[in-house]
């Protein structure tokens, strides 16, 4: 009975949508205010349907009903509570429940919260959200519907697959769905502000907060990801360049190239059309993601869905609402008047020369990416690319797009002294200069791309904090003083200030971690040693050990520093049978400057094991720093001036004398 409700409220979610996605539209056209009151509650109700269906189907996943043919295919009775939930989420049809019920959590967002918005602009934007949703629920109704039977009913399911029955895998998705579909809300404005011809700089400051908060997200999501890999395939490595990673890249970079832009249309009134582009390339590349991932047609760890009837609707769906927007935008977009003028060498011009890096990043990543696909589609021929390729195309692209990030805070609107600016950062570049010539004493010149990565880093570390020191003038009025400025600082300027500091910091985490990781591969017996970075692990062997529904093969590993025990570390090879696969978990030793990486593997029939031994210079920095770039999104979030529309400009001859009744605010 609970897979029917769910089922039905699916559909009906589909007939709501439809209308919220058409009716408003008319009204909004023709001045109809009847039809225009639609998208409001038309939005309410679609989520409050697909939440309905989505407590269902976790109901059914939660109560092992194997009755629910996605139940039966993703979930078993010995499974922990947390992954039968996480496995709602951990196949297609139930992620694409997720990804539509996030879908209406934002139209409803904007229903419930857009009130300073214009009423035209607000009726459009839910009924685009609106359409966007018919596209995901009739794939959902008519090919992957999440709640169909199986009978006779199995008595056992098939379990969700082990690499994802994961704390970090259980929360990765969401976060990603969250980032990917919450760019809608940019796609939705961009095409309404389209179909009204207008965009200012209020349209700009009602975007970036929908924006802010779906890249904080994107942000957070990558971060799980690159963790879950680091210490759950037992590689040691961190990031892959594999599709499905740079799905979900690709539309982090251009989101954070229109949160760039979209600070120049509410500040200066310029780059507007190029903003309306950037919103709907962010959307697409986050729906070409979903078809990367859901059509099979590239192969990935990460892809679960193959059928090919799912994958050509999807890249019709993909072809009618990129080119439709496209499309619209090139009808559009020339009527839509330009703003402000500045100067090369200005803050403007920093933020330009941002977008156009981050642009052409990723067109390179698009292309690693891509051209397997193309080249097997026109001549047959298979191809990985590695990488060898993205290291030796995105690399360079990111080199003056980080050299420049520090600079552009430190320039005014309009018109800058390059001399003058790079004179205010003199401390920062003692400081990397410091840096580069202690990196350079300790690692004797090798590798040398090291100290670039040191430099990179620092430098946007120590401009961040340049950044604020300015706005404060730290050091140059008394420290009362000072602090009181800091207080009185918008919030974005912190946030802005936290991210871009957190950058450097990952900067420096990954340089450390790819230039002076040191390996040991050996097979090892119980008593034997191995030393690494001033550490002696001894072997202790292995036991067998009874997971909740897995059986294990536990190592030890005495970890000793100047013949003194300071931890032991117990690595596991843990073989599932529901479904059979055998995962590794690494054992991890986090130190501030370095991480020692553990992992046992088979048995070599004579009483040795193989054995895989890492040091890990700096690689907590890398996740360190992601956390405060996510954490300077949220600081930013929580700037007043981004939860209200923009004040209206009024001349003193325009302005209206206020009534004897009438009271300020």
């Amino acid at each position: 009975m609970i897979a029917e409700l769910g089922h039905f409220a699916i559909v009906l979610a589909l007939a709501v949508a439809i209308v919220q996605g058409t009716l408003p539209l008319v009204g909004a056209q023709r001045g109809i205010e009847s039809l225009t009151a639609i998208a409001r509650p038309a939005a309410i109700m679609q989520f409050l349907l697909l939440a309905l269906a989505f407590i269902a189907l976790t109901l059914a996943f939660t109560g092992s009903d194997f009755s629910v043919l996605n139940v039966w295919q993703n979930s078993h009775t010995q499974k922990p509570l947390l992954y039968k939930i996480s496995g709602v989420w951990g196949n297609h049809e139930g992620s694409l429940l997720l990804w539509v019920m996030i879908l209406a959590a934002f139209g409803f967002g904007v229903a419930t919260m857009g009130n300073n918005l214009p009423p035209s602009l607000r009726t459009r934007v839910i009924a685009i959200q609106g359409l966007i949703g018919v596209g995901f629920l009739l794939l959902l109704v008519f090919l992957s519907n999440p709640f169909e039977r199986v009978f006779p009913v199995p008595a056992q399911g098939n379990g969700l697959n082990p690499l994802l029955q994961d704390p970090g895998l259980a929360f990765h998705p969401p976060f990603l769905y969250l980032g990917y579909v919450g760019f809608s809300i940019a796609f939705s404005f961009a095409v309404a502000a389209l179909i009204e011809g207008k965009v200012d700089a209020a349209w700009a400051r009602w975007v970036r907060p929908w924006t802010l908060a779906a890249w904080v997200a994107l942000t957070i999501g990558i971060a799980m990801g690159s963790w879950w890999a680091y210490y759950e395939l037992g590689w040691g490595g961190w990031w892959f360049w594999d599709p499905v990673e740079n799905a979900s890249f690709m539309p982090w970079l251009l989101g954070t190239a229109l949160l760039h832009s979209a600070i120049v249309v509410e500040k200066r009134d310029a780059l507007k059309t190029w903003t309306v582009l950037l919103a709907i390339l962010t959307f697409s590349f986050s729906l070409l993601g979903t078809f990367i991932v859901r059509s099979g047609v590239l192969n990935s760890v990460h892809s679960f869905a193959t059928d090919p009837g799912r994958g050509v609707y999807i890249l019709a769906f993909l072809v009618v609402a990129i080119g439709g927007s496209l499309a619209l935008y090139a009808w559009r977009a020339p009527a839509l008047k330009s703003g402000g003028v500045f100067a090369p060498i200005s803050r403007e011009g920093s933020l330009v020369l941002n977008n156009l890096l981050l642009i052409a990043a990723t067109a390179t990543v698009f292309i690693g990416t891509m051209y397997p696909l193309f080249l097997d589609a026109m001549t047959g021929e298979k191809v990985t690319v590695g990488p060898p390729f993205f290291n030796a195309t995105f690399v360079p692209l990111m080199v003056p797009l980080l050299a420049v990030m520090a600079i552009g805070p430190m320039m005014p609107w309009k018109r800058a002294d390059l001399a003058g600016t790079l004179a205010r950062m003199k401390v920062a570049a003692a400081v990397t200069v410091a840096v580069a010539l202690l990196t350079l004493y300790l690692s004797g010149f090798d590798p040398i791309l090291a100290v670039l990565g040191m430099v990179l880093g620092t430098w946007l570390v120590a401009g961040a904090a340049i950044d604020i020191g300015e706005r404060t003038r730290l050091f140059r009025i008394p420290w009362r003083d000072a602090l009181r400025r800091g207080r009185n600082l918008p919030r974005s300027a912190w946030g802005g200030a936290i991210a871009h500091a957190g950058m450097g910091v990952a900067i420096l985490g990954i340089t450390g971690s790819l230039s002076w990781e040191i390996e040991r591969l050996q097979i090892m017996r119980p008593g034997d040693r191995v030393g690494i970075a001033g550490y002696e692990l001894e072997f202790g062997g292995v036991a067998p050990v009874a997971g909740p529904n897995y059986d294990a093969v536990r190592g030890t590993f005495r970890v000793y520093r100047d013949d003194e025990l300071v931890e032991v570390m117990t690595p596991e090879t843990r073989r599932f049978t529901q479904p059979s696969m055998v995962t590794t978990e690494a054992a991890i030793r986090p130190r501030n400057f370095g991480d020692l990486y553990a992992v046992v593997g088979e048995s070599n029939g004579d009483g040795g094991f193989a054995t895989r031994i890492y040091h890990k210079p700096m690689i907590n920095w890398l996740w360190i720093g992601s956390i405060m770039m996510a954490l300077g999104g949220l600081v930013s979030l929580t700037d007043r001036r981004l939860r209200i529309g923009a004040p209206r400009r009024r001349t003193a001859e325009t302005k209206p004398a206020l009534r004897p009744q009438q009271q300020t605010t």
